[in-house]
């Protein structure tokens, strides 16, 4: 049974905090806009969902938008359920599940997804019935349409085989039907400091590169985001070889960057076919025809072709 216990009220907005590093990105723009213009003139509807703090504040744990849009439209007071009673654990499962609530997981960026994973790995790793008390009250008060659980739409079956004894991953690649080595790399991107996590947000980095920075430490990702920064790139096999190195020296300082980053990565561009040197072609065009009037009579061919067919 859930210790914590919650209640409704109307609470000044003056006296909300964000949830520290909130792990969502908040609406910007002509979306915020007309959010707040939409609270304006109708307020809110839906309650935000928050904790009290030690120093009479209370802790955004779902709402951050609707709270930013009732600050904007100049109101003084937002409806909340205030939750008491919640460890830190269970205040992040609310933010990750609340969010899942509200949009889709596919939706999400990769950082968004890998804190939405994180959160729910260590619930399920407890062993505390994947806090389904909590996450089933916070389902209820947020929307009472009962969730059904994730299928795969191609064959309407639950991802995982029937009959499988399933491990912690297995269970996250059931419910969001992802491998478990997708699984796997999404935890490790967690690991990442928030500038990567933006670099493999906005394809700055590959994921595979995400994944092997992710096993350096906060000093290390520095270093390699400062690289970035300068206008270096880096490639899945560098990435790979600093992990390497770093696991070998237990450490890595700048000059192991710039020596492994000013290697040159091999060339894996497949050699073009020889289309015009085939022995199809050979037989409707003669060795004096340049490439260009072969190009020009294969593209006028295809032409009448597809316009024949139609």
């Amino acid at each position: 049974m859930l210790k914590s216990t919650h209640e409704y009220q109307d609470i000044s907005i003056n006296s909300l905090v964000p949830f520290p590093e909130h792990p969502f990105k908040t609406y910007e723009g002509q979306r915020f806009k007309d959010m707040a213009e939409s609270v304006r003139a109708n307020g809110v509807h839906t309650p935000i969902i928050v904790r009290p703090t030690t120093d009479d504040k209370y802790e955004i744990l779902s709402g951050h938008n609707r709270a930013a849009a009732a600050k904007d439209a100049e109101h003084t007071t937002i409806p909340a359920i205030v939750r008491k009673g919640l460890t830190d654990e269970e205040a992040l499962l609310v933010v990750t599940e609340t969010n899942l609530i509200q949009r889709s997981f596919a939706d999400m960026s990769h950082s968004e997804r890998s804190v939405v994973l994180t959160a729910h790995y260590r619930a399920i790793a407890k062993k505390s019935g994947y806090r389904r008390d909590l996450i089933d009250e916070i389902q209820e008060l947020i929307d009472p349409t009962p969730r059904r659980k994730t299928k795969d739409k191609s064959s309407g079956q639950t991802c995982a085989p029937s009959g499988r004894r399933l491990d912690t991953r297995d269970k996250l690649g059931e419910q969001y039907c992802l491998s478990k080595n997708t699984i796997a790399r999404y935890l490790r991107v967690d690991k990442l400091i928030p500038e990567l996590k933006e670099r493999l947000d906005t394809d700055g980095i590959g994921m595979r590169v995400a994944e092997a920075l992710s096993y350096l430490d906060k000093r290390e990702q520095i270093i390699a985001d400062k690289r970035l920064s300068e206008g270096q790139k880096i490639s899945m096999k560098q990435a790979e070889k600093l992990k390497k190195v770093r696991k070998k020296t237990s450490t890595l300082v700048e000059a192991d960057f710039d020596s492994i980053l000013a290697e040159k990565p091999a060339s894996t561009d497949k050699p073009k076919p020889k289309v015009f040197n085939s022995e199809v072609l050979a037989k409707y065009f003669s060795s004096e025809q340049s490439e260009d009037e072969i190009k020009k009579a294969v593209k006028e061919a295809v032409y009448h072709f597809l316009n024949n067919r139609r």
